[in-house]
């Protein structure tokens, strides 16, 4: 688990490599490991016979991070407190033998393993960009428990740690360095550890400034004036920006300034108190069960059909240079796929061409991506206006414009030049894969393939399969999405697929509120406090309100003589037909849009649907719109259109944004209690009509008393 080896100089090196695991990461059994080997080199030095310590690891990363399996399953406060004071104990006699201690960081350090290295004196890692390092742990709803806050607030001060702990990002080595976490950068392995000894070797003690009585916190303390009235922005700015839906930020905040108050062992204590409120939170629970077991589950191919063989695409085609289009073939050019860009003419794909540059022009300056890396990607791409320069493609995917007569024209044109064995995908958004499957010459081999924009920052696919696309297509389209990093889930094809559908009733509410008289600012303030992204008349307006009453018409298709109409559809109608609001593309929606980007509320919502509620009920209103996203993901459920709790909850998190506090939309049942919940829902039908009715499935399920996943 740890391997100790010492030299002629008496430097040893601590070389991390847990058994049975591709990766290091700290739990329990690792803290324990490091006990007695910090009790030996205690010894060693006492007797003068060691001159300094460097850790590193035998694997490709150095420590990932703590192991959320056993923070998850922890369930006594006290369990949690002592799990972190653990830790804080062998960091802490780690930093204090005497001598000086550097972490050789050869691969990613994350989270408590990146507390590792900040308890080490001196931290030098090998400059790769997919290195990544820093304290992501907001992310999961958590903070720091092993020393890591109070280290970076003595390090960088109270502001620069507030912003490196509460961002959640994860550094490259080159901007590690210029943040102040790091202390060099080295080549290659060869030179890292060359570069650790040669700095043990120039030095004779190693002592924390922490542990001084000349050190100081850089820019001073909370009991500062300056200080104390930057700490009162710093908590503003965080209820502005998340209206105290995420304990995590505020945590941080609260243990760094009352941290800088006090001695750092003192200091270390209230991080521990902090850390374990967190761990025990509902938020941090739900956080955790969606990023890392339903993550971990899609991940692991729960859903992929089984007995295919690993789909490895080496060349993908993409028909259609617009956003769509290129942003797909940037994606795939990141994770080394070559690119046929197709469009009706070379000089337009050659404008899709244009935007690859561009992104990978970016992704070089923010040094995400080395000058060799962007020029390589650029050889990959290749525009056309030929399908038959899809012939060498492992797959091709429709990126055009939403119209199934011009879907199936490109489709066409380009079957006849593919190999037989490739398999070909439509991005559609609303049109049935079935429906344009009809005329394919392999059906077999058509799958749908739902991209979100933007493509590169939207972390989900829908793969829609077909009446007629084979297992086989499936799962090679499940290792397409995961080649290009991104979260698969596999939905039925039926009208909104999964994301789309479920999303409507969203922006449905919040259009039926506005049709009950209540306030547009209102109401988008709320959607805004519910935890959504995006409020609802605004996304409505960017989606545009004919493709959201398109959705509503599909359903009632659909269903036919069973469906009840949402009551908010006529408000559609009324802005779209008599008023000619059709959202952001011709710039006026419920909003007015300037051509500079800046947007209003439209000042004749109160003329058309007048303000008559003027007392409202906060929670019922903010209910209204998360009951209405996860009662439509239960029927989702219950109609087998999304067929597993992890696809639901990442979906609904990934594809549109449903609240990453609550664990997304089946998670939130569990969180509000699911008999609470069926309790709710009958009280909201009972106000506001069948569109709030339990689905068989849930109300089953809690009769049983199952939790939903």
């Amino acid at each position: 688990m740890i391997r100790y080896k010492k030299d002629t100089d008496n430097i040893v090196t601590l070389t991390l490599d847990m058994e049975k695991r591709n990766i290091n990461i700290i739990n329990h059994k690792l803290g324990k490991a490091f006990a007695p080997i910090v009790a030996h080199l205690q010894e060693e030095k006492s007797k003068g016979q060691l001159r300094g310590i460097i850790i590193t690891s035998a694997k490709r990363n150095f420590l990932v991070g703590g192991d959320l399996e056993y923070l998850h399953q922890v369930d006594s406060i006290t369990e949690s407190f002592e799990f972190s004071a653990g830790l804080q104990q062998v960091f802490r006699d780690l930093e204090r033998p005497g001598v000086p201690v550097v972490a050789a960081i050869n691969g990613t350090a994350l989270a408590t393993g990146f507390e590792l290295a900040l308890a080490c004196h001196h931290r030098i890692v090998i400059n790769q960009p997919s290195i990544r390092l820093g304290h992501p742990e907001v992310t999961l709803g958590l903070m720091p428990g092993s020393g890591g806050s109070i280290r970076l607030l003595w390090l960088l001060g109270m502001e620069k740690a507030f912003t490196v702990l509460t961002s959640g990002k994860r550094y490259r080595p080159e901007e590690a360095l210029e943040v102040g976490i790091i202390d060099a950068l080295a080549k290659d392995k060869a030179d890292l550890m060359e570069q650790a000894r040669q700095w043990l070797l120039e030095r004779q003690e190693g002592r924390r400034k922490w542990d001084t009585s000349s050190g100081q916190v850089p820019g001073g303390t909370a009991w500062d004036k300056g200080m104390a009235r930057q700490i009162q922005g710093l908590a503003a700015r965080l209820l502005k920006e998340n209206f105290g839906n995420y304990p995590a930020p505020r945590a941080i905040l609260n243990t760094l300034a009352e941290g800088s108050k006090v001695d750092f062992d003192t200091a270390c204590r209230i991080e521990s108190r902090y850390f374990t409120q967190l761990v025990n939170s509902k938020e941090a629970r739900n956080m955790m069960k969606a990023f890392w077991f339903d993550f971990e589950s899609i991940k692991t191919g729960e859903r992929r059909p089984k007995g295919f063989g690993r789909f490895r695409p080496k060349k993908v085609g993409i028909i259609g240079a617009g956003m769509m289009g290129s942003g797909i073939a940037v994606n795939c050019l990141l994770h080394g796929l070559e690119v046929v860009l197709k469009d009706v003419s070379k000089p337009i794909a050659d404008r899709g061409k244009d935007f690859a540059m561009a992104k990978l022009k970016e992704l070089r300056q923010r040094g995400m991506i080395t000058a060799a890396d962007e020029k390589k990607m650029l050889s990959c791409i290749h525009t056309t206006e030929l399908s038959e320069d899809f012939k060498s493609c492992d797959l091709v995917i429709e990126a055009v414009f939403e119209n199934a007569l011009v879907k199936n024209k490109v489709i066409k044109e380009a079957e006849l030049h593919m190999d037989k064995y490739a398999f070909l995908a439509s991005n559609t958004v609303s049109i049935p894969i079935t429906d344009l499957a009809k005329d394919s010459i392999r059906p077999e081999n058509f799958v749908g393939l739902h991209f979100f924009a933007p493509v590169e920052r939207v972390p989900l696919v829908e793969i829609v399969k077909g009446k007629q696309t084979s297992e086989e297509t499936l799962a090679r389209a499940y290792d397409f999405v995961k080649t290009i990093r991104k979260t698969p889930i596999i939905v039925k094809d039926t009208w909104g697929f999964y994301v789309s559908r479920v999303q409507n009733t969203f922006i449905l509410e919040g259009i039926q509120m506005l049709k009950e008289g209540y306030s547009p600012a209102l109401i988008e303030n709320l959607s805004l406090q519910s935890g959504m992204p995006s409020s609802a008349l605004s996304l409505a307006d960017d989606l545009s309100l004919p493709m959201v009453l398109k959705y509503e018409q599909q359903a009632a298709k659909h269903y036919g003589n069973k469906y009840i109409q949402h009551p908010a559809a006529d408000v559609l109608s009324i802005m779209i037909d008599k008023l000619g609001r059709s959202g952001k593309t011709k710039l006026a929606g419920f909003y007015d849009y300037q051509t500079d980007g800046s947007k209003a509320l439209w000042t004749g919502l109160s003329e058309h649907f007048p303000r008559n509620q003027k007392a409202y009920d906060q929670r019922e209103l903010i209910e209204r719109f998360l009951f209405a996203q996860v009662i439509e993901a239960v029927w989702c459920m219950q109609e087998g259109i999304i067929q597993s709790v992890a696809e639901a909850n990442l979906g609904s998190i990934y594809g549109w944004g449903f609240p990453d506090f609550k664990g997304g939309v089946l998670q939130y049942v569990n969180d509000y209690g699911p008999a609470q919940f069926i309790d709710r829902c009958q009280h909201y039908e009972s106000l506001h009509g069948p569109r709030f009715k339990v689905p068989r499935l849930l109300r089953k399920q809690v009769e049983q008393g199952l939790l939903i996943g």
